[in-house]
C-alpha cells in the first residue's frame, strides 16, 4: 500500500483471472462457452471461439477482473453442467482510488503488478514481497527423492509506504495548476514542485496534463486521442511516454530571473555587497562585457540608482551582471555545486534529470553575464526548488525526500527515514538577508501579485526563452511563507504561456494554499 499516513493513494485489490484448456473442453460446448465469455465480459464472440476452439494447453480470456463477474460465470458453469476446461484463478490488481492525483510522483504497475513509473517503479522491490513456495526434492520424472517432504515457504506481504505529499496541498495545487495553464493558455503545459525546506519533504508534486493512473494507457491529449488510430506504434509510445513525463523532475528550462536569488546569496556571502547599501548601484539601461553590450529588461527606462535589496525588488540585470564578474568563474561555480545544480538531488523518483551548464573551463565572461542573471544554462524545477529551500532553511541544503516511512504489513513495525542534511550552503545572516529581500520583491517588487493580507511571503519571478529561436517562453515564480520561519518553499512554472497575464499563475498558488486549508501559519 502507499498512502500519507491518514489517505491510501495506491493499494492492491483481490481480482480473477480466466482461462481455458480448450483441449478439455467438450466439442459440443466451445460454441456456447464462448458465448458465454462474450456475453459475460463484453468480449468480441469470434475472438473468444478462436481461442476456445486452438489446439494449445491454455489460453488466457480475460485477466483481473471483479470476482462479481467471475461469480456470474461460475452460475452459468453449474446451470450448463460445464465443469472442465474453464479457470478461474485469483489474481491481484493495483487500484488507484483518487484516479488522477499525484499521477506523475505515484506512477503505476503494469499487467503483472511490476512497478513501471514513479514511487512503483522505485519503490518495487520494497512494495511486492515475495510469493509463497513448496520446495521439494524430484527425480526427472517428478518422483520424490528421499524422504524429507515439502518444505513451506510463506508468502510475505510487502511493505506499506508512508509518502512525504500531503493531500490537501496537492490537490490544491493540482486544482490551480489546471486553472493557470488553461487561463493562460499554456501550450506545453506546467508543473508546481512544493518542498518542506527544514526536512526537504516534498508536500506536492505536479505536472499538467495529468493522467489517471487507473487508465494510464489512455491518452488525454483529444488532438493526439483523435488521431490515435493512424499513428505508428512508435508515435503511440512517443506520446505515452510524454503523458507519463514527470517535467518537474526530468525536464530542464531556464529559470531566468528566479536564479538571482541564487547569485544574491553568493555575493552576500562573499562579502561584495550589502543588501541595503544605498546607491550601491546605477541601472544606465544595460552593461557592457567584454565588447558585448547586454540590455537591461527596462533599458527603455532605467532603473538608476539602486541597492541591491532594490535591484532584485526591479529584476535589474545589470546589477547581477555586475555582481557575477566580481564573484568570477571559479567562486561562481563552487556555489552552483555547493546549491546543487551540478548534480541531481538523488530523490528516489526514475528519471531524474541534472543541470545544463556549460564546463566551467569554457565560460568566459559573456557566458558568466548570462549565468548571473539566469539564462543560456538549464536546470530542472526539482533543483530549482531544493536550492531555494537552502536559503529558507538558513543557509542548510537538503536531500529531497519523498518516504517518510515504512510500515511492516505483518507486524506494524515502523521504519522511519530520516531527514538528510547535504551541505551548509551559505551561513544564517547572509540566507535572512536573501529571505528578507525576497519578502519586499513581493511586497513592493514585481512579485506583487502574490502578495496576500496578513501573510508574510516572499518570491521572485522569472522569466525565460525555452530553447533557442523557438518564440516560446518559461514564466515562472519561486515563493517562500512565512518569512519569518519557512514551512513551504512554492515553484511555479508555466511553459508557453500564450495568454494574457502568463507571469501571474505563480500567485494564484500562494493564495489559494492561505485560503484553502493551509498549512503555512499567519502571523
Amino acid at each position: 500500500m502507499i498512502g500519507t499516513g491518514k489517505n491510501i493513494l495506491a493499494v492492491s485489490a483481490t481480482v480473477e483471472t480466466v482461462t481455458v484448456n480448450p483441449v478439455n473442453i467438450a466439442s459440443e460446448n466451445k460454441e456456447k462457452v464462448a458465448r458465454a465469455f462474450s456475453d459475460i465480459f463484453n468480449l468480441d464472440y469470434e475472438k473468444i471461439l478462436k481461442k476456445v476452439t486452438k489446439r494449445s494447453s491454455i489460453e488466457t480470456i480475460v485477466k483481473k477482473v471483479d470476482k462479481e463477474e467471475t461469480d456470474k460465470l461460475r452460475l452459468w458453469m453449474k446451470e450448463n453442467n460445464v465443469t472442465t476446461g474453464i479457470n478461474i484463478d485469483e489474481d491481484t490488481k493495483r487500484y488507484y482510488p483518487n484516479n488522477e492525483l499525484a499521477s506523475h510522483f505515484i506512477g503505476f504497475c503494469g499487467s503483472d503488478n511490476q512497478g513501471l513509473d514513479g514511487i512503483e517503479a522505485k519503490f518495487e522491490e520494497v512494495l511486492k514481497g515475495s510469493q509463497g513456495k513448496i520446495i521439494r526434492v524430484t527425480d526427472a520424472k517428478g518422483g520424490e527423492i528421499g524422504s524429507e517432504g515439502e518444505d513451506y515457504i510463506e508468502a510475505v506481504d510487502g511493505k506499506d509506504i508512508v509518502l512525504s505529499i500531503d493531500m490537501t496541498i496537492q490537490s490544491i495545487a493540482e486544482k490551480y495548476l489546471k486553472q493557470a495553464c488553461i487561463d493562460n493558455i499554456c501550450t506545453d503545459g506546467g508543473n508546481i514542485v512544493m518542498m518542506n525546506p527544514k526536512t526537504g519533504d516534498i508536500l506536492a508534486m505536479a505536472t499538467y496534463p495529468s493522467y489517471n493512473l487507473n487508465s494510464p494507457y489512455e491518452i488525454t491529449n483529444e488532438e493526439v486521442k483523435a488521431n490515435w488510430e493512424t499513428l505508428s506504434a512508435t508515435e503511440r509510445s512517443k506520446n505515452l511516454q510524454a503523458m507519463w513525463r514527470n517535467k518537474a523532475i526530468a525536464d530542464t528550462y531556464e529559470p531566468g530571473s528566479t536564479f538571482k536569488t541564487i547569485t544574491s546569496s553568493a555575493a552576500l556571502q562573499e562579502g561584495i555587497t550589502q543588501a541595503d547599501k544605498e546607491g550601491e548601484f546605477c541601472c544606465t539601461g544595460g552593461i557592457e562585457i567584454a565588447g558585448t553590450r547586454i540590455k537591461c529588461w527596462r533599458h527603455y527606462r532605467p532603473h538608476g540608482s539602486e541597492s541591491l535589496r532594490q535591484a532584485l525588488m526591479n529584476s535589474c540585470n545589470p546589477v547581477f551582471i555586475g555582481l557575477g564578474q566580481k564573484i568570477g568563474v571559479k567562486k561562481y561555480y563552487e556555489y552552483l555545486n555547493k546549491f546543487g545544480f551540478l548534480a541531481k538531488t538523488g530523490i528516489e523518483l526514475p528519471g531524474e534529470a541534472k543541470g545544463i551548464f556549460l564546463k566551467e573551463e569554457k565560460v568566459g565572461p559573456v557566458e558568466l553575464a548570462t549565468i548571473s542573471f539566469g539564462q543560456r544554462f538549464e536546470v530542472t524545477p526539482l533543483q530549482m526548488v531544493t536550492a531555494v529551500s537552502a536559503i529558507a532553511n538558513k543557509g542548510v541544503r537538503m536531500k529531497p525526500r519523498v518516504v517518510k516511512q515504512t510500515i511492516d504489513s505483518k507486524t506494524g513495525e515502523k521504519e522511519e527515514i530520516a531527514p538528510q542534511e547535504v551541505e551548509r550552503v551559505i551561513d544564517e545572516k547572509t540566507a535572512e538577508d536573501v529571505l528578507s529581500m525576497m519578502e519586499s520583491v513581493v511586497a513592493e517588487g514585481t512579485g506583487k501579485n502574490a502578495r496576500v493580507a496578513g501573510f508574510r511571503v516572499g518570491g521572485k519571478t522569472g522569466t525565460s526563452e525555452d530553447g533557442v529561436n523557438t518564440n516560446k517562453y518559461v514564466t515562472s515564480f519561486i515563493g517562500v511563507a512565512p518569512i519569518s520561519d519557512p514551512e513551504v518553499v512554492c515553484l511555479v512554472t508555466l511553459y508557453n504561456p500564450t495568454g494574457e497575464g502568463g507571469h501571474q499563475g505563480g500567485a494564484w498558488v500562494i493564495f489559494a494554499l492561505h485560503h484553502e486549508g493551509s498549512v503555512i501559519r499567519k502571523e
